[in-house]
């Protein structure tokens, strides 16, 4: 009895082994016969359609040319559209009124209150057709990888640890508002090419308001004040220079007055005058007062127009939204969509219970 147990678990183990690669090749092979349809479908949907295709190319190409044809004259009797852009950088907090402005400029050209658009365009003299303004546009200016690190620096400084570390430099930039930036890109669009000079009489509009104007007030004293402090200071430190000025002089003219007392030789001690403290302190003072005079000429504008708006929009060409490419396509699915119609109605009449 001993002797056959092994034998009979060794025969158990191979019929176990040949259920396994059994199940293995059967799945195998019903792997296989899904590829071979997937493969044998797209394979006679694609000769299918490629025999519609040949079987009916001239009604095909002829409708296509006629689509074009179509497509052609309608962009000739479409009206022409420019856009012309405007880089600007705001100061005295103007930019939050600016893109306030933006959005107006928008919401009365969406409704087309004329009026009130000539009264902002055309209020300095200018004879801007307000009817032919389409939209504007504002967005971040051009940025560098710099710009972007310094501002998620200065946002970073308002947080406190805890806060920081939830926040980190990638979902900054993704989650950053438009205001984080100093440089603002203006999209005007119209149908006319020649208007977009005359624009910017109404975006200047949005740079001289109460709060920009009570903000520059507000830098200008502060400015005088800082400038008094540190002209006080720098006054200061001269007075000081000047007296250890004359003890260093008073003690370069007692240097010879060592003398002895018994068999002890005394000699003057030289004072404390901090000289080279008093320099550095002298020279950040003015690098300081250097500072805030470039900031006051820099920033004594409301705002720097680095790039004003063209004398002569440019014109808006889109391929996609050309009605040469929009009109074909459209034919082209409608012939699709009424060969499956008659293919449909052709199969159901055909159709036997």
């Amino acid at each position: 009895m001993s002797q056959e147990l092994p034998s009979n678990k060794n025969n158990n183990e191979e019929v176990d082994l040949i259920v396994f690669f059994n199940l293995i090749g059967n799945l195998l092979n019903k792997v296989y016969i899904f590829i071979s349809s997937v493969v044998k479908a797209v394979f006679s949907f694609i000769i299918s359609a490629l025999k519609v295709v040949v079987n009916g190319w001239k009604v095909i190409l002829g409708v296509l040319l006629l689509a074009y044809v179509a497509g052609y004259f309608l962009d000739k009797s479409k009206v022409d559209v420019y856009t012309s852009d405007m880089l600007v950088t705001p100061y005295s907090g103007s930019k939050f009124q600016l893109v306030t402005n933006i959005g107006y400029y928008n919401a009365l050209i969406a409704s087309g209150d004329y009026d009130a658009l000539s009264k902002i365009f055309n209020a300095e003299g200018n004879n801007v057709d307000v009817k032919s303004l389409l939209s504007f546009k504002i967005e971040p200016g051009p940025e560098t990888e710099n710009d972007r690190v310094l501002q998620y620096q200065n946002f970073a400084r308002q947080l406190d640890s805890f806060a920081l570390n939830k926040t980190s430099y990638e979902k900054f930039i993704e989650n950053r508002s438009i205001f984080t930036g100093d440089v603002f890109l203006i999209t005007a669009k119209s149908t006319k090419k020649d208007v977009f000079k005359e624009l910017e009489d109404g975006i200047n509009v949005a740079f001289n308001t109460e709060y920009s104007r009570t903000k520059r007030r507000r830098d200008s004293v502060y400015y005088e004040l800082e400038k008094d402090n540190i002209k006080s200071a720098l006054k200061r430190v001269n007075e000081l220079q000047t007296i250890y000025i004359d003890v260093l002089q008073k003690d370069a003219e007692n240097l010879t007055s060592s003398f002895r007392v018994g068999e002890l030789p005394l000699t003057q001690e030289k004072p404390d005058t901090k000289e080279y403290e008093l320099l550095t302190k002298e020279l950040e003072l003015r690098n300081n007062l250097r500072g805030l005079e470039e900031k006051r000429i820099t920033q004594d504008v409301l705002a720097d127009v680095i790039s004003s708006f063209q004398q002569v929009g440019n014109k808006v060409t889109v391929w996609y939204k050309s009605y040469t490419t929009i009109v074909p396509v459209l034919a082209l699915l409608l012939l699709t969509f009424f060969y499956i119609i008659r293919k449909t109605v052709s199969f159901v009449n055909n159709y036997e219970e």
